[in-house]
């Protein structure tokens, strides 16, 4: 997709700084990084959600960000590690091209996520199990 940064930078016509690569992914430093080390993990080919996947191909990414990981976990020894992969506008997708961050965090950092803790009922939780089950 000619339009798409993300696909630009697949096909190596936007410079990026290129941390891994297989077949399927690739990942780069992210140019609007939050702390030092926070990568981003692309599928090679443009699908713009976690929705629009193959199952193979959502494996590949997530094994990859496994490895990414674990490698920035090894080198920077950050206090944790965040993992966001947003979908959608209201899902705060930023980019419609599938891709993962990995955002090394240190005690104290300044990136929040708000999460306003609903307390669903014992009786919403079972009504929304069954209506979400996979049988």
């Amino acid at each position: 997709m000619s339009d798409c940064v993300f696909c630009r930078i697949v096909e190596g016509t936007i410079p990026s700084h290129r941390i891994y690569e297989d077949e399927q992914t690739l990942g780069i430093m992210d140019i609007g990084s939050v702390n030092p080390g926070h990568a981003l993990v692309l599928v090679k080919p443009h699908h713009a959600t976690m929705l629009d996947l193959p199952e193979d191909l959502a494996a590949a990414a997530f094994r990859t960000a496994n490895r990414l990981a674990k490698r920035i976990q090894a080198v920077l020894q950050p206090d944790g590690l965040t993992l966001l992969q947003a979908n959608f506008e209201a899902g705060w997708q930023t980019m419609p091209h599938f891709h993962i961050h990995l955002l090394p965090r240190t005690t104290g950092d300044s990136p929040a996520l708000s999460w306003p803790v609903r307390n669903p009922s014992q009786e919403e939780l079972a009504e929304m199990a069954a209506r979400l089950r996979m049988d």
